[in-house]
């Protein structure tokens, strides 16, 4: 335990030493038990710093160092670096929280803040003392990615996976890709449509002979770990023969005579059993809904494609990592919010998106004639009332694109914005200045005074108590009521639950870290991008889907991957079978196995996470948790009692 240690406590600009004496934790410490040598920097991940510490490591030739300094979220890796580049052991480095722990926690109390930081530090140099060299867990991974979910972050991720000569399987629930963005006509910035761009999406996966692409298809099992997952997919069938004449089946799909809704449209318009949404939308053959299809046979006498002898089909694969792409939901207002389902012509923003881009001039709906047009934002974001407490962030740019547009193509229109504050930001902007321009009206309210849709006879009325003249009540006489919702997680987020994704407060995937590490989640392996992990426009989606394409080819494409050494280990000449350590694992990693004639734990390590949560359930204190051994733990505590 002779150990020579270096001991750094950091400035952090002044966020640590204008509330923590650093000069007197400094000498608190120099003569502590190890500690070789003892300074303060200024910032300590600086470069010049960092170049410091390694000479300071290499002329004095110390075993170990402690960096009393921020949140090791944000600088473990960086100073575990220093120790690498000076030629000792990465675990023989420490890290003391003295920012977030002590003068952030205690920056009304200077004297107890200093006192605390120096207890930390102590308590961070009696860890080093014991700290012992590790090497990293060494362990195959296959190369080849599944991306779940076929929207624009789910193809776009593909692409650039394949582009990096990495196998990829596209898995998408929908029996046609997509996702939401086919659903829109005319995006904004771009003018493009979204059907332009996801056929041009899709045709490039198709150009590529290294992707898989599987619709209709779920996983329904999940084994495995990083590296090596194994997955098991289902995949519905079309009923439609890959041989068709398109005629026959154009004519097929007329001659049906179940109708339903359609989800496509989201329910303005119906659709028969036997559907297609639009003519270029991969694959290029209908699907039958077999659901809603009565079996009369009518479509069978018309076209030689339709076999309702075809089975599902359950494949299984085996990938190094898996990319979630698995999109949103747009917010379904309650019975009576703002008058939805109570009202006639109020209707939500999606709905209007495709009332647009299905009807011709002049704009009627419900047979009645829209010239006036009010939007009222933030409807299922920015709740008072309610879980959604977040900004939806893409609402506001959508709806006043969408006005525009309306005012373009028709004419007459004229729009009032109802609004909490407009957030069109960056670019996006011209788009609200082009609205003001053309005449639009925007009044605005506080969120606990929304306004109010009512019937008047045959008139729909919005009041509002108008922020911008003073509280004034102001009343529009309305055609056409658009309700701005905005982005909820997925209804059916079964596959985030069979991989056991963590989620936010807003119910969205959650990633570790949104700067440091935006794509990664606490389950190796497993990348999270696009709107599934919170709301997000086309372009934010696809730089995340990049982003979390990079990270997921890193896991595999060398062929191995370095985990943490640091995890659970069980002593299994003392185990006895309880089940209680498996029982607390969060992560499934610790598993019943045969030894002998008898049964113990055994641990995973390339799915233990290190957390502890195993040690204190143990009845017999048969399980050590690497680095953080009993040793360790009660020197810390010694250090931190003052003993």
């Amino acid at each position: 335990m002779n150990k020579k240690l270096g001991v750094y406590i950091c400035h952090c600009g002044g966020n640590i030493s204008d509330y923590v004496d650093v000069e007197q934790v400094k000498k608190a410490i120099e003569s502590e038990e190890g500690v070789f040598l003892a300074k303060t920097t200024m910032f300590a991940c600086s470069d010049s710093s960092q170049k410091e510490m390694v000479e300071d490591i290499k002329k004095n030739e110390l075993d170990g160092i402690v960096v009393a300094s921020c949140s090791p979220k944000l600088h473990l890796l960086t100073f575990r670096a220093v120790a690498e580049r000076a030629n000792i052991n990465k675990y023989n480095y420490v890290h003391a929280n003295i920012r977030e722990q002590s003068s952030w926690a205690h920056s009304d109390d200077k004297t107890g803040a200093t006192e605390k930081a120096v207890f930390l530090v102590k308590a961070a140099i009696s860890k080093a003392r014991y700290a012992e060299s590790l090497e990293p867990i060494k362990i195959k991974s296959k190369k080849a990615v599944a991306v779940i979910g076929g929207g624009v972050a789910g193809m776009r991720a593909a692409i650039e996976l394949s582009d990096m000569g990495c196998p990829v399987t596209l898995i998408e629930r929908e029996p046609f890709v997509g996702g939401r963005v086919s659903q829109f006509d005319i995006l904004f910035t771009t003018y493009e449509t979204g059907k332009d761009l996801v056929t041009r999406l899709y045709n490039n996966l198709l150009a590529r002979n290294n992707i898989s692409v599987y619709t209709g298809a779920e996983v329904i099992e999940n084994s495995g770990s990083i590296g090596d997952f194994k997955l098991t997919i289902k995949i519905t069938p079309r009923y439609i023969m890959d041989r068709c004449n398109e005629g026959r089946l154009q004519k097929a799909i007329d001659a049906c005579p179940v109708e339903v809704p359609d989800p496509f449209n989201f329910n303005i318009t119906n659709r028969k059993a036997i559907y297609h949404n639009f003519p270029s939308e991969y694959p290029h053959k209908p699907v039958i809904d077999i659901e809603n299809c009565t079996r009369c046979g009518e479509c069978e006498k018309i076209c030689e494609s339709v076999d309702f002898s075809q089975k599902e089909e359950i494949i299984d694969i085996n990938v190094g990592s898996v990319l979630m792409a698995t999109g949103f939901d747009p917010y379904t207002p309650k019975d009576g919010e703002f008058g939805f389902n109570q009202i006639n012509n109020v209707v939500t923003l999606p709905q209007f998106k495709r009332i647009l881009a299905l009807s011709n001039e002049p704009l009627i709906y419900n047979t009645r004639a829209i010239k006036h047009i009010a939007y009222i934002y933030c409807v299922g974001s920015r709740q008072v009332e309610g879980e959604n407490k977040y900004c939806s962030r893409y609402c506001c740019t959508s709806v006043i694109h969408a006005s525009i547009m309306a005012k373009k193509k028709f004419g007459n229109i004229f729009n009032y914005h109802f609004n909490r504050g407009i957030r069109t930001y960056g670019k996006q902007e011209v788009l609200y200045n082009e609205s003001l321009k053309s005449g639009d009206v925007y009044l605005q309210s506080y969120e606990d005074d929304p306004p109010v849709v009512t019937q008047q006879g045959n008139k729909i009325v919005v009041t509002v108590n108008d922020i911008l003249t003073g509280k004034k009540q102001m009343a529009v006489e309305a055609d056409l009521v658009v309700l701005v919702t905005g982005m909820v997680p997925r209804a059916d987020n079964s596959v985030g639950s069979l991989f056991k994704l963590p989620k936010g407060r807003d119910n969205f995937f959650n990633e570790i870290h949104m700067k440091l590490r935006p794509v990664e989640t606490v389950i190796d392996g497993i990348t999270i991008s696009g709107a599934c992990q919170g709301p997000k426009n086309i372009l934010e989606s696809s730089n995340s889907a990049l982003s979390a394409a990079t990270k997921s080819f890193s896991y595999v494409s060398k062929g191995e991957l370095e985990l943490e050494p640091i995890v659970a280990e069980i002593d299994k000449n003392q185990c006895t079978w309880c089940g209680a350590c498996a029982e607390a694992c969060p992560f499934d990693a610790i598993k019943k196995i045969k030894d002998g004639d008898k049964e113990i734990a055994m641990v995973n390590n390339s799915v233990c996470k290190g957390c502890g949560m195993c040690l204190p359930v143990c009845p017999t204190d048969v399980i050590n948790l690497i680095a953080y051994s009993n040793r360790e733990i009660e020197s810390m505590i010694d250090a931190l009692a003052g003993s």
